[in-house]
């Protein structure tokens, strides 16, 4: 009878844990779908209220050709939330759907707007960059920036936030950067004392602070977008601005905890993972590699180059060194990625297409205060990025800004980076891949209570990183 209540207490345990898990996850998707909800009534319902005497007779108003493709959009984002499906993949079927049998459109209208430029970007950029990470040169580099700093506690989180701001500039992915640094920065953490949320928050943060350079994937993506809709924008600016607001989060991040008390972690020691003090030489392929980095940077930065093309011809050239590993090379490509921005792009340009995104914008308008209408968005995409995908959120958020831009003296620089920067940030949860790595690199015993804190400062981020990036980028039209 002992035995058996022993056995059978810790299942009951983490039988608890994972319905507290559900739950949790149940509230805050239910509060997200609940703000979404009331910020698109505002944009809808907002004008007619405001402004009675526009509604009776200008108002726009949405067909059913339009309304179908836009209900669809919102069921494929719910069906992305509650079960672990591309939404890019259901982005094109639904193109096809939409396109073929309602709009009576062929394939190749359909696929007019396929985002080819960016895909080869993604490409590009993932199958260098996961070579690099395979021949240890990411490693070399990591271990380089944590001995420059042994011994000096509270600049780690610093050198991590800046080691993954500089992997995200030059085009590896958000979630790539988190999960080649979290476990060292975890690691170093437990053994420095320093909160693991700490240091997971500034991690994520450095990742999102770097994210939007001209090089990167997601800035390429936005700037495209952003161009195709007649608003082009600075990228260099739209970098600054998100690394500004990462660093200021960053910043606000360590008060919090100072003032909490919770700066130092009082867990015991017990870590043996990387050794900072072990110096590494770089050899061979990663020479190699260190030098492709900076002909890469030459390339795209000092002669305009597009960088797809650039990162698959690096990498062909460290595939031909070791021809061999080839195909564990192409593993590397974010594949998953292509098909979301792909099929996510494809959709809403048909819903371009259709009129559909200058309806919303036109009901947004009719708010009559564009900034107003600038923070309903920034916390639009920011509670609904803490749960889907961030950057198929931008691709069907970023041209709601279009009509907008066009009829105020917004910027469109400043309005664009809000808009980005509040999609970005909210990563920090646990139910995205950043905050999910997070997790998963903290200790056995305590990962429970990482996820707990976690999502406490998930929800404080949730709820003033939109308005802080507003505040900094919409009104002061510093950009």
């Amino acid at each position: 009878m002992t035995k058996t209540a022993e056995n059978t207490a810790p299942i009951t345990d983490l039988d608890d844990r994972s319905q507290r898990s559900k739950r949790r996850r149940r509230i805050l998707l239910v509060t997200a779908i609940a703000i979404t909800v009331l910020g698109l009534s505002a944009l809808f319902f907002g004008g007619a209220m405001g402004n009675p005497s526009a509604a009776s007779g200008s108002e726009p108003t949405m067909t059913a050709t339009q309304i179908i493709p836009l209900v669809i959009l919102v069921i494929m984002f719910v069906v992305a939330t509650k079960w672990p499906l591309n939404i890019g993949v259901m982005g094109l079927v639904a193109s096809f759907g939409v396109g073929y049998f309602m709009l009576g459109m062929k394939d190749k209208e359909i696929l007019a707007d396929f985002p080819a430029n960016i895909v080869i970007t993604i490409i590009g950029v993932t199958y260098f960059f996961s070579m690099a990470q395979r021949n240890g040169t990411i490693d070399i580099i990591v271990q380089a920036c944590v001995r420059l700093v042994r011994g000096k506690t509270l600049l780690m989180p610093w050198v991590f936030f800046l080691m993954a701001a500089a992997l995200t500039a030059l085009g590896t992915f958000s979630p790539a950067a988190v999960a080649l640094l979290a476990p060292a920065a975890l690691g170093l953490a437990y053994e420095s004392r320093i909160h693991p949320v700490v240091m997971g928050a500034f991690v994520i943060n450095g990742a999102h602070a770097g994210g939007f350079s001209p090089l990167s994937v997601a800035g390429v993506l936005v700037h495209d977008i952003a161009h195709k809709n007649e608003f082009p924008i600075d990228q260099g600016a739209l970098f600054l601005a998100s690394f500004a607001v990462n660093f200021i989060l960053s910043v606000l991040t360590i008060v919090l905890f100072g003032l909490l008390g919770k700066l130092q972690d009082n867990h015991a020691n017990g870590y043996a993972g990387i050794d900072a003090a072990q110096a590494t030489r770089p050899h061979g392929q990663q020479i190699l590699t260190l030098g492709l980095i900076a002909a890469i940077l030459v390339c795209t930065l000092g002669f305009h180059m597009p960088i797809g093309f650039v990162a698959l011809s690096a990498g062909l050239l460290l595939a031909f060194v070791n021809i061999k590993e080839h195909k564990t090379f192409i593993g590397g490509v974010s594949w998953s990625t292509v098909l979301l921005v792909a099929g996510m792009i494809t959709y809403v340009s048909l819903l371009q297409h259709v009129g559909v995104i200058d309806t919303l914008a036109e009901l947004a308008l009719a708010l009559g205060a564009p900034l107003l209408i600038a923070l309903v968005l920034c916390y639009v995409i920011g509670v609904g990025s803490a749960f889907a995908s961030s950057t198929a959120l931008l691709t069907a958020f970023i041209p709601m800004a279009g009509p907008l831009l066009a009829t105020s003296s917004l910027s469109a620089s400043g309005t664009v980076a809000a808009l980005s920067v509040a999609a970005t940030v909210v990563d920090v949860s646990p139910f995205s891949t950043d905050g999910a790595l997070v997790v998963a690199n903290a200790r056995d015993a305590d990962r429970q209570r990482v996820y707990r804190q976690l999502m406490a400062y998930a929800g404080g981020v949730v709820l003033v990183a939109p308005a802080l990036a507003w505040a900094l980028l919409v009104p002061t039209g510093i950009m």
